[in-house]
């Protein structure tokens, strides 16, 4: 198994979505001192790139990181991101919400991770947590990570809209995602939201009850 890190190697710096990806993973992650000592590296790869529809809205978010107090931009990504679900980063809960659906929906993830020969350090987080499935793209399979963006697709559109409603400088990372992607963004919300089918009412209701199939919250320093 060959081992998968986030932050311990260099991102390529050739042309290619996979750089996006990496650098978006990095910007959407908890902003703790070795996210933020990566700003100037995450510069210098933009620096290489040539596709202005993911560079510039990536700048913004790096900008942010960039301009903030550590502390301020840790409490503010806890209160944007951990603490509603109006912009949580966990792919399946838009798709599948609080169901009995969410557990496959996370196994999937987590083969699509065992057949790439990798090993996948999930940080604490839940498979489908955004920044993950965006390092695995950029690092290990990029086509079976596409492939699982694709499929959750509505997901990454659906956060990006409720960013860009909150006027979140973390709009750009996301729009930098879906600039990588073989398919068009949908043109508005209502679209993006019938990807995602006839809406989930179910609640979870498991016998016995499991905890991971909820976005977990780690804690954070």
């Amino acid at each position: 198994m060959r081992d998968l890190r986030v932050f311990d190697r260099r991102p390529r710096t050739t042309a290619e979505p996979s750089v996006i990806r990496l650098v978006a993973s990095w910007c959407l992650s908890y902003p703790d001192d070795e996210v933020l000592g990566r700003v100037e590296l995450m510069r210098a790869a933009l620096d290489e790139q040539d596709d202005p529809r993911a560079t510039e809205p990536l700048r913004q978010t790096i900008d942010h990181l960039d301009g903030g107090e550590p502390d301020a931009l840790r409490r503010s990504y806890i209160d944007l991101f951990d603490l509603s679900k109006r912009h949580t980063l966990y792919l399946s809960y838009w798709s599948d919400g609080d169901t009995r659906r969410r557990g496959t929906s996370l196994g999937e993830f987590k083969q699509a991770y065992r057949d790439s020969g990798f090993l996948v350090d999930l940080h604490g987080e839940l498979p489908d947590h955004l920044p993950i499935v965006l390092e695995f793209s950029a690092r290990a399979d990029p086509a079976r990570g596409v492939e699982l963006l694709e499929k959750h697709r509505a997901a990454v559109e659906l956060i990006r809209f409720a960013l860009l409603d909150a006027d979140s400088p973390y709009a750009g990372a996301v729009q930098a995602v879906c600039a990588t992607l073989p398919t068009p963004s949908p043109p508005d919300r209502a679209a993006a939201m019938a990807m995602c089918g006839p809406p989930k009412t179910e609640t979870v209701g498991l016998e016995p009850f499991d905890p991971r199939l909820l976005p977990i919250n780690p804690t954070r320093a």
